[in-house]
C-alpha cells in the first residue's frame, strides 16, 4: 500500500555559519555596492549557485537512494491507514520530513519503522523521542 502524502508551503530553516572578518567585510562591500540587498541575499544566492553546479548529482542520488525530494507530510489518518494494512513506512526524504501534532507516540513507533531526512523533521518533542534509534 502507498500512503498518499500531503504537501504545503513551508518557512525557510535557519542556519548559523562562521565567517572569516575578511570574507564577511567582502559581503558587506557588495552589498554597498548594491550587488545584493543584504547579506543574507549574497549567501542564498551563492548557495543556489552551488546546488545548480551540482544538481545532477542530486539528481542521481535522489533516484539511486529512493528518496523522496521536496516536503512530505504524515497526518494521524496517513498512520492510521499504515497501521490498518499491517504495514511500516521506511521515511526518505530530502527536504522536509513531517509528522502532524496530531499524531502520538505510540501511533508514530508502531507504523514508522525508520526516518532518513536530508533537510528538516518535523514532529513532535514526544513523537521524536518515541522514534529515537530510528531517525538517521
Amino acid at each position: 500500500m502507498t500512503t498518499e502524502v500531503k504537501t504545503r508551503a513551508i518557512d525557510s530553516e535557519k542556519i548559523t555559519i562562521n565567517l572569516f572578518p575578511v570574507d564577511l567585510g567582502q559581503i558587506d562591500l557588495l552589498v554597498q555596492q548594491g550587488f545584493y540587498a543584504n547579506r543574507t541575499d549574497l549567501i542564498r544566492t551563492a548557495i543556489r549557485n552551488q546546488l545548480q553546479l551540482h544538481a545532477d548529482v542530486v539528481r542521481q542520488t535522489v533516484t539511486r537512494d529512493k528518496l523522496v525530494l521536496g516536503v512530505q507530510h504524515y497526518s494521524r489518518a496517513d498512520l492510521e491507514a499504515v497501521q490498518a494494512a499491517g504495514e511500516a513506512l521506511n521515511i526518505r526524504v530530502l527536504g522536509l520530513a513531517s509528522i502532524g501534532t496530531d499524531v502520538s507516540p505510540e501511533l508514530a513507533a508502531a507504523t514508522i519503522h525508520s526516518i532518513a531526512v536530508l533537510g528538516a523533521l518535523h514532529a513532535s518533542p514526544a513523537v521524536k523521542a518515541a522514534l529515537k534509534g530510528r531517525i538517521s
